[in-house]
């Protein structure tokens, strides 16, 4: 059964996307109870929408990572 894990984030544009290049954004993912934890990700993306959905992906497989990685040590 794969668990939850519930996460929130704030985006901080650092570079505008413009219609040729994409922007770069800074963006500050945390988790919630039990998985509180805080990442700070770098991402280049059309919009800060998008970089906060990228933001919030690779800190769930990250997440899932470090609980597998738990688990098969039991």
């Amino acid at each position: 059964m794969t668990e939850f894990i519930g996460a929130s984030a704030v985006v901080d544009v650092i570079r505008p996307a413009t219609p040729r290049t994409l922007g770069a954004f800074k963006v500050e993912v945390w988790g919630r109870e039990p998985h509180d934890y805080v990442r700070i990700y770098d991402i280049s993306a059309r919009n800060d929408t998008l970089a906060a959905q990228q933001g919030i992906q690779r800190f769930v497989k990250e997440i899932e990572a470090m609980l597998a990685e738990q688990n098969a040590g039991n």
